[in-house]
């Protein structure tokens, strides 16, 4: 603002003002600058160069302007501009007056907090020194402290152990006191109470202690156990057991029943106390490797008491030198187990069963039983299995008696599936091996047999035609079982990745199998109408069709989930992101590369076998397409239309060939089939025999008359509207046969069409060609098409 004072005011008495001209002229704003400036040394709003700056300059312009006549503006805002100085300069003094007394305020608080900060810090360093000076002097009474506090914990340690040691003699004097006195029910809970102390012991670190407990809870364990053991036999014994052979209904009950009975609860019960004792001191090896399982539970006291006598017998008959244990007849000692099972199942539901339920053992008596005898079937089958490695024949004849005896196990003795049965023994690494093997090896054998059979082509349902509808041949059939049959064995594996390796070998059958029938198909591609060619495409349909439903079985789609969740490469091979997601969420299947493989094949197939048919009917209609279709005589100059004797062989032709797809080819395929050869035929009649020829009006009456009334009929005995098919053929005769006048109007159309549109006429007045064409029925031939079809006609005005 003083800047601008001045400068008015030197302006007005030093220097003569620029006339109208200048200030009205272009550079205005350029003489501004050059004829105004200030004298102000100490004003920091001028340029490096003495100016003003452009804010100052803008001011002016705004207020002013360069009109002369405007400078009275000049007071008025001199006067605003001071007021606004004024105010400013107020609220600048307030401020800087109130600022001061702030800041000493703020300085005075920290110049206290620091002072009162250094007293802080000094009784702290007083206090550290008093504490360090005492704990210094009272270390040496800590130390002894902390040696009479170690020398109590060591005694109150030797008081705990000396205390255990008495609590376990004292224990064991009551057991013994117990037995002196026949009092069997103390010294079981003398004995019982020695075993919770074994347990509670386990975690510690007194391992001679440890031992010296187990010791004693053996020694009283095995007395205690073999007393009453022994009771329990000859108690079994005069309850007639085991059953060897099956229980006879006629033999009455004993006149001491209800005393064996209660002798029977006694024993069961005194034994069930014996269980956790008895669990911690046996140490049973596991005899076969249980892949992917859980350890199984021991056994109950006195399940395992009534298995000695089976046991005995089972190694006296199936063991050493004698005649009934030889490795050919695997079965024999199998159907033991089974009819033992059979045998004592009604004795443990109806015997022991009650007293485990009323003394809380949560287990099933003739479940437990069987366990204990599957176990001794499972260490004999482990080890036939492996001195039968070398031998396919034999092993073969083993892996299927435990298929046998595992159905009767789980159906017969409804022996629940979440318990390991004798699969478990083929689950072996080098025992899984053998057996991949020997199925890979006894189904390629059996495929080299079925496809050098006589009637390997032939369908064993030829004869019969309700069940002939697929027209597979036998070896096809033959094969596929064979794959199911393979399922069938590998099922009730308890382990998802032997499972997977089963799939894998069926899927590598099934692709050699396809190998197989393309090489066959080759041979017989020169030929591809004969019945052995047509045989094999049935074959890859149904493998086809029976992969399919494969694919959406609930057993492989459970495989198919175990696979991805595995990570089985060698199954599904190097998958990505993608398709892993769809096989996760089963929208692929592990069978759809073959699938896709077998489709392919039959694509191929069913191609060649059309194009031979074709190949014959173009032979057939060599004279059909040259006939005289310009001279025949129109509809009206004959009494009767009749087949041209030309399309006869044509006629025929397709009618056999028709006939003998029907015969050899399935249902599905023969769809197919019909529809494709349709498609060709139409294709071939409208280029070869339509376009290539020139049509009077008798001539495009005769091949309407021979394509709907004699060929489209030939295809009405497989659909209802076979002209579909025939879309071409169809609208070429449609076209064709139209009158005159039509015809020449359509002509005109489509030719105008052709041509620019004249600029005279008005847009909507032009009919569409494919409306028109529609209307006539016309939907597939385009309007060139139907031009070069109007131009083949020669019964035109003037012709």
């Amino acid at each position: 603002r003083k800047q601008f004072s001045e400068m008015v005011t030197w302006k007005g008495a030093n220097m003569a003002a620029p006339t109208a001209e200048q200030l009205n002229s272009h550079s205005g704003e350029s003489v501004l600058r050059s004829t105004v400036s200030t004298n102000d040394q100490d004003s920091k709003t001028e340029s490096v160069d003495g100016r003003l700056p452009d804010y100052v300059i803008d001011l002016i312009q705004n207020e002013i302007g360069c009109d002369l006549m405007s400078l009275k503006k000049v007071s008025g805002v001199l006067e605003r501009l001071t007021d606004e100085n004024k105010l400013l300069e107020e609220q600048v003094l307030t401020v800087s007056s109130s600022v001061p007394l702030r800041v000493s305020a703020a300085l005075s608080a920290a110049e206290k907090s620091r002072v009162a900060l250094e007293g802080l810090l000094q009784r702290e360093r007083i206090v550290s020194n008093t504490l360090m000076q005492h704990l210094q002097a009272a270390q040496p009474w800590a130390d002894s402290l902390e040696q009479t506090l170690g020398q109590l914990d060591n005694t109150e340690r030797h008081m705990k152990y000396l205390q255990f040691l008495a609590g376990i003699e004292e224990l064991s004097d009551t057991i013994q006191q117990c037995l002196m006195t026949n009092s069997v029910w103390e010294a079981v809970g003398a004995v019982g109470n020695m075993a919770r102390l074994d347990v509670g012991l386990q975690e510690s670190g007194c391992s001679h202690l440890q031992a010296f407990l187990r010791e004693t809870l053996r020694f009283w364990h095995k007395i205690l156990k073999d007393r009453l053991a022994g009771d329990f036999e000859e108690l079994l014994t005069q309850l007639h057991w085991p059953f060897i052979s099956p229980p006879s209904l006629s033999l009455s009950p004993p006149a001491n029943a209800q005393e064996l009975q209660s002798q029977l609860e006694l024993l069961v019960s005194q034994l069930l106390s014996l269980q956790t004792s008895d669990d911690l001191i046996s140490e049973k090896p596991v005899s076969i490797s249980r892949v992917g399982l859980p350890p199984a539970t021991p056994l109950s006291l006195p399940i395992q008491i009534m298995l000695l006598p089976l046991s005995k017998r089972f190694r006296y008959h199936f063991t050493g030198n004698r005649q009934t244990n030889t490795l050919n007849k695997p079965e024999w000692y199998l159907t033991q187990i089974l009819m033992w099972m059979g045998n004592s199942s009604k004795f443990m539901e109806e015997k022991i069963q009650p007293i485990l339920d009323r003394n809380g053992a949560n287990v099933s008596a003739k479940v437990e039983l069987c366990r204990g005898l599957l176990t001794l079937a499972q260490e004999k089958l482990a080890l036939d299995a492996s001195r039968l490695l070398y031998d396919d024949a034999l092993f073969c004849h083993l892996v299927d008696e435990i298929l046998q005896f595992e159905r009767e196990l789980r159906c017969t003795h409804s022996y629940p599936s979440g318990l390991p049965g004798a699969l478990d023994v083929l689950l072996q690494e080098a025992v899984l091996q053998k057996w991949v093997a020997v199925e890979r090896k006894m189904a390629v054998e059996k495929v080299d047999a079925m496809l050098s059979a006589e009637g390997a082509w032939n369908s064993q349902y030829r004869d019969i035609s309700d069940m002939d509808e697929l027209k597979t041949p036998d070896c096809a059939e033959t094969f596929m079982t064979l794959v199911l049959v393979i399922t069938d064995r590998y099922r009730g594996l308890p382990c998802p990745r032997a499972q997977l390796s089963f799939l894998a070998l069926q899927r590598e059958l099934v692709d050699d199998f396809r190998i197989r029938l393309t090489q066959v198909m080759k041979e017989e591609s020169r030929n591809p109408l004969g019945p052995k060619y047509c045989a094999i495409l049935n074959a890859v349909y149904y493998i086809s069709t029976v992969l399919g439903d494969w694919g959406d079985n609930v057993f492989f789609l459970q495989l198919q989930q175990s696979a991805v969740a595995l990570g089985e490469e060698e199954l599904l091979g190097p998958l990505g992101v993608t398709e892993t997601g769809r096989l996760a969420s089963l929208e692929g299947s592990v069978f759809e590369g073959l699938l896709g493989l077998l489709e392919r094949l039959g694509g191929d197939m069913l191609g060649r076998l059309l194009e031979a048919v074709i190949r014959d009917v173009r032979e057939k209609a060599q004279a059909y397409s040259k006939d005289r279709w310009l001279s025949l005589p129109s509809q009206c100059d004959q009494a009767t239309m009749s087949l041209s004797s030309s399309a006869c062989p044509l006629m025929l032709c397709v009618r056999d060939q028709l006939l003998q797809l029907q015969q050899m080819l399935c249902q599905p395929l023969f769809q197919t089939a019909w529809q494709g050869l349709a498609e060709r035929l139409d294709l071939f009649l409208y280029q070869d025999v339509i376009l290539y020829n020139h049509f009077n009006e008798g001539g495009a009456a005769q091949l309407q008359f021979d394509m709907t009334r004699n060929l489209f009929p030939l295809f009405g005995h497989y659909c209802k509207r076979p002209e579909n098919f025939f879309k071409h053929v169809k609208e070429a005769c449609i076209i064709l046969c139209l009158n005159v006048g039509s015809a020449l109007l359509l002509r005109d159309l489509l030719k105008q069409n052709q041509e620019d549109v004249e600029p005279g006429t008005p847009e909507g007045q032009q009919p569409s060609p494919t409306s028109t064409l529609n209307e006539l029925g016309v939907f597939r031939l385009a309007p060139s098409d139907v031009l070069i079809l109007l131009n083949l006609r020669a019964s035109w005005p003037g012709q």
